[in-house]
């Protein structure tokens, strides 16, 4: 622990939301820390606290409030994903998208989904440490909603596997860490910038002992200058509509001609990292990865309606009509698939929302 105070105390966390305060084991205090140390231990034996994920008993005292058991249950995910976008892809869609892409790739691991050939992302590609859900979910929550601040260091060393998986296919050099900012409002508010926070605990276990200064944090090269509010429940299209000129680049030199790694904490829909893109480009950034450390999987059946679901499907997510030969019949068809689609990510949000808010209703209860 590390000393915080004068008198050598640090604030640690019980799952119940108390902080107590653990002595220093210096010389001059030792038998002052086995006091304190050992009524913390009594009190929680008194009165248990629980894990803020499971609500097990915490049979130790940590800052941060979640048990073992949760933590060993994070694990990167492991299924079959676009190369490109990272969106979950069936076993039978992967070999047959595999198949068709082969111009495209040098390996079976770089297939790409069907929306993905028909219109490429303005990122070079997307990646996450796991599905936005169960332990992630809780772990992120806990900092963002709940004000867990040690929760970032667990988060952080998460996006730094993410950043370390991905280093063999970045370029060489120093590269340019833009976490994606809150609003100052928002930001006030919650005291902290997640994705800022989250991205500064990685950076102690990025960069090789023979390069440290790969990575080049720069917190205030992308600010939010609207605040778009909550967009839950927001299909694509209207998330991207919504977050148009919410984004600025406050200085372009820092970024102009440079390789980009734009940080947040869950890539949802795609629409936010697509804008900040979308600005850092407008503002001279040369090539631009996204690294969160949850993902939002969808329902991948929809990608297996053929092109003509997909082209509107594009149309959605990148705002651009994407036009392929069809009859006034087939036309209508997309319309309809559209509504599908969005109705999906409009429930999937909706039980995502309804699911955090029965979380830290509990956890307060």
């Amino acid at each position: 622990m590390r000393r915080l105070d004068s008198a050598g105390w640090e604030a640690v966390f019980s799952s119940s939301g108390f902080r107590i305060r653990a002595a220093q084991p210096t010389a001059a205090g030792a038998l002052l820390c086995w006091v304190k140390t050992t009524a913390a231990s009594l009190f929680f034996t008194v009165f248990p606290a629980d894990c803020r994920i499971c609500r097990s008993p915490l049979i130790k005292i940590a800052r941060l409030p979640v048990c073992d058991d949760c933590l060993g249950s994070l694990h990167p995910l492991s299924r079959s994903l676009c190369a490109i976008c990272g969106e979950d892809m069936p076993l039978a869609i992967t070999t047959r998208l595999a198949e068709e892409d082969a111009a495209h790739r040098e390996s079976e691991d770089q297939a790409r989904c069907r929306l993905c050939q028909l219109a490429p992302p303005p990122f070079e590609r997307a990646v996450a440490f796991g599905s936005y859900e169960g332990t992630l979910r809780g772990l992120i929550h806990l900092l963002k909603f709940d004000q867990v601040r040690p929760a970032a260091t667990v988060l952080g060393r998460l996006l730094a596997e993410s950043v370390n998986a991905l280093e063999p296919s970045l370029p060489a050099g120093t590269l340019a860490i833009v976490p994606v900012p809150l609003h100052s409002s928002r930001q006030s508010q919650r005291g902290f910038n997640q994705a800022e926070m989250i991205v500064r605990a990685a950076l102690k276990h990025l960069g090789r002992a023979d390069h440290k200064n790969r990575f080049e944090l720069i917190p205030r090269a992308l600010i939010r200058v609207r605040d778009t509010g909550s967009q839950i429940g927001l299909n694509r299209h209207r998330r991207r509509q919504n977050l148009r000129g919410a984004f600025i680049v406050k200085a372009p030199a820092a970024v102009a001609g440079r390789n980009v790694i734009l940080v947040d904490d869950v890539y949802t829909t795609g629409a936010t990292a697509s804008e900040c893109v979308r600005v850092l480009r407008r503002a001279g950034a040369a090539r631009i990865w996204v690294v969160t450390v949850g993902r939002t999987l969808r329902t991948t059946s929809m990608f297996s309606g053929g092109d003509e679901s997909l082209a509107e499907l594009s149309m959605e997510t990148y705002g651009e009509p994407f036009s392929l030969p069809g009859s006034s019949q087939e036309q209508e068809s997309l319309t309809v698939t559209a509504k599908a689609v969005a109705a999906q990510e409009v429930a999937l949000e909706a039980i995502t929302h309804h699911a955090a808010a029965h979380q830290r209703a509990v956890g307060q209860g």
